[in-house]
């Protein structure tokens, strides 16, 4: 695997987090005595947390507004980013193998920049990266490749030299079509995608463990 570059998504990519992202919606519905539609939260997978406390709202006329939805989701977030989350198996090591390599590395994550920046710091990995890209920066979520194309240009990389390291189908088909080489990252809340992530993407690892024992570096 040749890199000169990485963009790393955060949540089920980098850290073992994505359940506590998986009920957060519908347990707001629930809280509320609202039974929320079975295929919530996988809508809600492909928006930022802006735009899933707005379709919530306006899906289930909710009497918060957008603001107070946004800060009810951010509390529970905050709190387990803060104290408990942690980095997936082999992250750090990797991680510190590419620094070694001279490997400029960036986030890129639909995640809000004070979470992911608890996130990253309690995971005990933010001071790998030279920067974090949210998608409300950007002002775009992962069906679009701007959050890449952005922090490809922050990296002064190319296309050819870049990896970008994804476990969501959505996210990965949209740097695939911009031209990406795309690692594709097993994590369990895809299972049911894992056969197109691996037939789509240019790599693919069960878990970061896997790049020291099948991949070299060059």
């Amino acid at each position: 695997m040749r890199l000169q570059s990485a963009i790393f998504d955060m949540d089920g990519t980098l850290l073992d987090s994505m359940f506590i992202w998986d009920d957060l919606g519908p347990g707001l519905l629930r809280r509320q005595g609202i039974q929320p539609a079975p295929d919530l939260a996988e809508k809600l997978k492909v928006m930022t947390l802006r735009q899933g406390a707005a379709y919530c709202k306006e899906e289930y006329h909710l009497p918060q507004s957008v603001d107070d939805v946004v800060r009810d989701i951010e509390a529970q977030v905050e709190d387990f980013y803060r104290s408990q989350v942690e980095a997936k198996p082999g992250v750090k090591k990797f991680l510190s193998l590419l620094k070694m390599e001279g490997v400029w590395m960036y986030v890129a994550t639909a995640t809000d920049l004070h979470l992911a920046e608890a996130a990253l710091r309690h995971a005990g990995i933010d001071g790998y990266f030279r920067g974090i890209l949210t998608c409300a920066e950007v002002g775009q979520g992962k069906e679009s490749p701007e959050i890449y194309e952005r922090a490809m240009r922050r990296l002064r990389s190319t296309k050819r030299d870049t990896v970008v390291f994804e476990d969501a189908l959505h996210a990965i088909q949209t740097a695939k079509a911009a031209g990406f080489r795309v690692c594709g990252v097993y994590d369990d809340f895809a299972r049911e995608e894992q056969d197109e992530i691996r037939r789509i993407s240019d790599y693919y690892i069960r878990s970061f463990e896997e790049m020291f024992e099948t991949e070299t570096l060059e």
